[in-house]
């Protein structure tokens, strides 16, 4: 059950009563409290030898004076610049200092929350309105794949346009005069009263502030939607309306709203400057539960609470003091922090991953509080089906073997990994196989897609349809090409399976290639720094398109990720077109470059269509669901990728903290921290 290199836990619970100097105490004094120190026993392998280590932690009693809450973080942010950095560590701080993370959102069970809006916009409500407007030669607009174009008629090739009322499916090119698009406007309306925590009220102004900053060439963030946005103004100080490009059809509209920037504070700069000012990047105001007071480089940020805090009547916050400590990653060490009480909370950053067992274990003593979560993250092996050398016009080096153009063989491998063994004993049962890139929870999942169970039999079965024969009978040794389309005869079903040298990535290798070799398939294993192996193309083997078997993880948000595998996002040699004949014909698909995202080279027409009608489309509009259920249903009898499971969020609390609540979709665990509590809180 367990690899060689991997620790072996034990622990051990020690009740000791302290012992009163009663001598030396005043009598009328009441004696002190039952002490609780906790022992964990660690068998380490150090030079060949089992090695007890035990760590004995005493808990710290709680502090006379304000109540404070300690955060243990694994990792510490590069920096507070809401623009300047993307690290869950920064998460964290945010939810403290600007609830929704920077933001005006929570995005909580596969849907979205208001934090200091009113509501959330809609079509059925009104606040949202397609609009039918008419344009012209000269106007900008987007096109049917939903980038910004001038319009010329004299454009070659035409510029495809979706005319108003219509889909993708119904785009046209553009002749020339006038032409009727739909374009979206959308109203918000903040909570009326919100101020920032120096007391400076915050207005709908400073959401346009934000939406110029993020703009700014030297912000470095992404333009998407600033792009494909035709106005953002504050109509009042409470209200913002944006209005997008004629045909831009977003599916997350209702978020267009920009998370306020405090101009009063941040306008002294220039967008390049608030890269490094400190106002910006150590000790931003925002308008959330607590204010920053200090940042102590490589040890903690102390935080107290805000008084100007718009939920403050409501008893919010719990803690006059919030500090978060910077601790590393030694789960060891941030497990006996917790136990002696130094630390109340441990996120997800520090590295707990590894000690599943020792936590549950913890758990039923009654010791400490993990939370698992199956999060948004999904684990994957994808099939290296179009590699770069196949491409036309752009040979590097020897073909390899056409081991994967035939969905049939992807499916006989995805029958042959024993998935579920992954879940039960790298996971200890806290996660699910998964059949697409959606977890079963999604509101938006196909629960009709086709599933494949660990069955070697039926695999092996398929394997011999297609031509991979077991010619010497041994299951052992590699099945060999007999007939095998685009392979040649004699060719060994021998694949390399690559990935990062992370432990729990050679912990599901292993795995892998032994259920692999049931079916006859030899999976031989590569392991690479995550800097090489995520490396941009040509260069890189993953997203360079040189890979066999190649597993890593996406994230899957509220949003479905169906763009992932859509024909144009496959990396490739820029400004060239790339050829594909994998759906019986050959086509064009005009690759823009290393940037695409479709690393196994997959090409489908069918659920390109599916899946361009569903991002073509809003929410509410049938087209829109159907398109999402329809591109899962492809995705799944196609299999361009073995999805394996659900990653998990880990995080532990002492056990009696209160209203700690992991969720699959939010950014953060923090992302209530107002209502953090701990002690007699459980009823509340």
């Amino acid at each position: 059950m367990f690899n060689s290199k991997k620790l072996v836990i034990a622990f051990g619970v020690l009740l000791v009563a302290s012992m009163v100097l009663a001598a030396c105490a005043p009598a009328a004094t009441a004696p002190p409290p039952e002490t609780i120190i906790e022992t964990v026993v660690v068998t380490e392998i150090v030079e060949g030898e089992p090695v007890e280590v035990v760590q004995v932690v005493t808990p710290t009693p709680e502090p006379e004076g304000p109540r404070t809450l300690v955060i243990c973080q694994g990792q510490e942010p590069e920096t507070l610049y809401v623009y300047g950095g993307s690290m869950l560590a920064a998460s964290h701080i945010y939810e403290a200092i600007s609830e929704g993370s920077w933001g005006a959102f929570d995005s909580n069970s596969f849907a979205y929350q208001p934090t200091i809006l009113e509501k959330i916009p809609s079509l059925a409500d009104g606040d949202a309105v397609l609009n039918t407007v008419t344009v012209t030669d000269g106007d900008t607009v987007v096109d049917m794949d939903q980038t910004p174009v001038t319009l010329d008629a004299a454009a070659d090739p035409p510029i495809m346009v979706v005319p108003a009322g219509g889909t993708a499916a119904d785009a046209v090119p553009y002749e020339g005069g006038d032409f009727e698009m739909d374009q979206l406007v959308v109203t918000f309306k903040l909570l009326p009263g919100l101020m920032w925590s120096d007391g400076t009220p915050l207005t709908a102004a400073d959401s346009v502030y934000a939406f110029n900053l993020i703009a700014d060439p030297d912000t470095p963030t992404t333009k998407y939607t600033n792009e494909r946005t035709f106005a953002y103004e504050a109509a009042d100080d409470v209200t913002a309306v944006w209005t997008g490009l004629p045909g831009f059809k977003d599916a997350t509209y209702y978020l267009n709203f920009f998370g306020p920037a405090p101009e009063h504070v941040w306008g002294q700069y220039t967008a390049a400057e608030l890269l490094e000012a400190e106002e910006s990047s150590r000790l931003p105001i925002g308008w959330g539960p607590y204010v920053i007071d200090e940042w102590v480089q490589g040890d903690n940020i102390t935080m107290s609470k805000n008084t100007n805090y718009f939920r403050a009547d409501e008893g919010l916050p719990k803690f006059e003091t919030v500090v978060y400590r910077f601790v590393g990653e030694n789960s060891n060490a941030n497990i006996a922090a917790v136990l002696s009480g130094e630390c109340d909370i441990v996120d997800q950053t520090s590295g707990l991953d590894d000690q599943s067992e020792l936590l549950l274990e913890l758990q039923s003593a009654g010791s400490i509080n993990p939370t698992f979560v199956t999060g948004t993250v999904w684990e994957h092996i994808d099939f290296g089906i179009q590699p770069i050398d196949y491409d036309d016009g752009y040979q590097q080096g020897v073909d390899r073997p056409d081991f994967f153009s035939d969905a049939r063989t992807r499916q006989a491998f995805v029958m042959c990994m024993d998935r579920q063994a992954l879940v039960d004993t790298i996971l200890f049962g806290q996660s699910i196989v998964i059949d697409t890139y959606l977890p079963p929870q999604h509101p938006l999942y196909n629960d009709s897609v086709t599933s494949y169970p660990f069955d070697p039999e039926a695999g092996s079965a398929m394997l011999e349809e297609i031509g991979w024969v077991d010619d010497d009978g041994d299951p052992v040794t590699p099945r060999v090409a007999s007939g095998v389309e685009g392979v040649a005869d004699g060719t060994l079903l021998q694949v390399a399976y690559e990935t990062t040298t992370a432990t729990l990535r050679q912990q599901v290798t292993a795995v892998i290639q032994q259920s692999l070799g049931q079916c006859g398939i030899q999976a031989d294993i590569q392991l690479y720094e995550a800097g090489e192996w995520f490396a941009d193309g040509p260069e890189g083997k993953l997203f360079g398109r040189r890979f066999d078997l190649g597993e890593f993880a996406w994230l899957t948000g509220v949003q479905p990720p169906c763009d992932l595998y859509l024909s144009t996002q496959t990396p490739g040699p820029p400004n060239e077109d790339w050829v594909s004949v994998m759906d019986g014909e050959t086509r064009n698909f005009g690759v823009s470059g290393w940037g695409g995202q479709n690393d196994p080279g997959f090409a489908d027409a069918a659920y390109d269509s599916a899946c361009n009608m569903a991002l073509g489309s809003l929410p509410g509009q049938p087209e829109y669901e159907q398109g999402h259920k329809d591109s899962q249903g492809i995705f799944a009898e196609q299999l361009p990728v073995a999805p394996l499971f659900l990653r998990l969020k880990l995080a532990a609390t002492r056990v009696d903290m209160c209203n700690f609540i992991m969720d699959p979709t939010a950014n953060s665990e923090f992302w209530n921290i107002e209502n953090f509590d701990y002690g007699d809180c459980a009823g509340e």
